[in-house]
């Protein structure tokens, strides 16, 4: 039986979005369905994207289409806790992002999940993969993960 890794802490992420809890976010188990989760990655990488200036929902040429997402859960959430998504770039490829978020509840120092979203960028009307301009290279590199020592 292989051991699970332990999960990033805080201080791995570049960035951070406070999301509060909704009651409707609970299930019949009483804690935050896992289906949110996925919503709360979301949120978490176009908060950033907006925040830098990036992301034109309506008019922008690119956008970025999800081709793999992941989860890892480490304990529940429940309403009305309050949750920090930290983000980072794990990986920066010519058209792709992978975003690494981290979910952490309150003031808790370990994550209460983690997990990752892979975009690949696209032209908004061929849907065919396009480099990604320098701005968001520039804007994307600030939040990137260190890279492993040798």
């Amino acid at each position: 039986m292989t051991r699970r890794s332990a999960f990033r802490t805080r201080d791995d992420y570049r960035t951070a979005c406070g999301i509060p809890t909704r009651w409707m976010d609970n299930d019949v188990y009483n804690h935050v369905n896992n289906v949110v989760y996925y919503s709360w990655f979301d949120t978490a990488v176009n908060a950033y994207l907006l925040e830098a200036g990036l992301l034109d929902p309506e008019h922008g040429t690119i956008i970025g289409l999800v081709v793999e997402s992941q989860c890892r859960y480490g304990r529940a959430i429940s309403f009305p806790e309050v949750v920090t998504a930290r983000l980072r770039v794990g990986h920066l490829g010519t058209s792709s992002v992978r975003y690494e978020i981290g979910l952490f509840a309150g003031d808790s120092p370990d994550a209460a999940a983690e997990g990752h979203f892979v975009h690949v960028y696209v032209d908004r009307t061929s849907r065919r993969p396009v480099a990604l301009p320098g701005h968001w290279r520039d804007a994307l590199a600030r939040i990137a993960a260190p890279s492993p020592s040798p």
